[in-house]
């Protein structure tokens, strides 16, 4: 048995050698215990904390939509399911507005987040919202003439 586990080393050893990894994990990693730190209940109420302190209104307010438009697509997913897809280019008109119009919503608030400034120097809060509702217009457009 101890030369089964010498050659499997020795195995690893030689993968890793030779610039592959090894087929089986060398080592055991332990899972320590949330004791002697924060627990969970802790931490999300630090994070909430720190969200409602540092987060400027127009964040929050984005933030807010979002967390509409993925209930939104919750609501209509399950709906049908429950009811059915009679009119199916109806259902992929506005799951699909509602999935665009979270994409678009993600950009804007990655564009005027205040953190991200020093990606975005060519692009100012009011281009980036117009932006926004340009690209909102377009993509209302689209589903318009989609559903027919």
């Amino acid at each position: 048995m101890a030369k089964k586990s010498t050659s499997s080393s020795a195995a690893a050893k030689a993968a890793e050698n030779a610039g592959m990894a090894p087929l089986a994990p060398t080592t055991t990693n332990s899972i320590k215990s949330t004791s002697g730190g924060l627990s969970y209940n802790q931490l999300g109420q630090n994070l909430y904390k720190t969200y409602i302190t540092s987060s400027s209104k127009r964040i929050k307010l984005i933030d807010s939509f979002l967390i509409f438009l993925v209930l939104l697509g919750i609501f209509q997913f399950a709906f049908c399911l429950v009811v059915g897809t009679f009119p199916f280019n109806a259902f992929l008109g506005g799951f699909g507005a509602t999935v665009g119009q979270f994409v678009l919503l993600a950009s804007l608030r990655i564009q005027i987040n205040e953190n991200n400034y020093g990606q975005f120097k060519a692009v100012s809060p009011e281009r980036a919202f117009g932006d926004f509702v340009f690209g909102s217009l377009i993509l209302h457009f689209i589903v318009y003439h989609f559903i027919n």
